[in-house]
């Protein structure tokens, strides 16, 4: 098997660092560069450009910043390179630029890279389908206090798949208190909690007459989404231009 050879987007953060750790001593993935607004002295090349990289790779992986993201998918396409696009909070025009990217290039997008939370998202859409307009759908998103967005990409990620299951318009609700009315059928509650160094924890909430089916997924460790990055950048070498998702990669397309 070849090893592939990444560039990582964010090499000085919190995955950056994790990711560095789940690819030691790998025969399978290889960091040899990373990019970070903060270029430094490592046992790799950091540079502050991606124009800058002057080694070879095979595939970039994305955890910076969103606003990093139109840049690198420029550079990746320059150079005719898959990419990994792990960041979230992406502005619709930043979401669109990752769309049209994947016409000239591989394109794996993932508000979330943990294989865990990809089978939550099954498990909600088939519970959403059974159980219908009868049950308040509500999620619950915890992350550590250093987190930047809100709610998180992956709540996001989840109740949009939920809207696509359910046969009615979804509405999402993000705060409750600038209201005084009864909750509307049509809803779909998200609620953030920031604390402490929570790594990161989904739970989707179905409360009907007199019962509560809760479904909830929780990371230990960054490491999960980690293994997940590295295992998509993999998985996109050698594909023809095109979106690619965890759903994808999972059912081996």
């Amino acid at each position: 098997m070849k090893e592939t050879r990444i560039l990582f987007s964010g090499v000085s953060g919190r995955m950056g660092k994790a990711t560095r750790a789940a690819a030691e001593g790998s025969d399978e993935y290889k960091i040899v560069a990373g990019v970070d607004i903060a270029p430094s002295v490592d046992t790799i090349p950091i540079f502050g450009d991606p124009y800058d990289v002057n080694v070879d790779i095979d595939a970039i992986i994305d955890f910076s910043h969103h606003s990093a993201t139109p840049k690198l998918l420029e550079f990746a396409i320059s150079r005719n390179l898959p990419i990994v696009v792990c960041t979230t909070g992406h502005t619709e025009e930043e979401t669109a630029l990752i769309h049209e990217a994947a016409k000239k290039i591989p394109v794996f997008f993932s508000r979330n890279m943990s294989i865990g939370i990809n089978l939550l998202i099954e498990l909600t859409k088939k519970a959403a389908a059974i159980l219908g307009e009868d049950f308040d759908i509500e999620i619950v998103e915890k992350h550590h206090n250093k987190k930047l967005d809100a709610p998180s990409g992956t709540a996001l990620m989840i109740a949009d798949e939920l809207a696509e299951t359910v046969d009615f318009d979804a509405e999402y609700v993000y705060e409750r208190q600038s209201k005084r009315e009864q909750r509307k059928k049509t809803e779909i509650g998200i609620s953030s909690v920031r604390g402490g160094t929570i790594v990161g924890e989904h739970e989707v909430m179905f409360c009907g007459a007199d019962e509560i089916i809760t479904v909830s997924h929780s990371a230990a460790s960054r490491d999960v989404f980690a293994r997940g990055a590295l295992r998509a950048a993999a998985y996109i070498c050698g594909k023809p231009a095109g979106f690619y998702d965890m759903s994808r990669m999972i059912a081996g397309e």
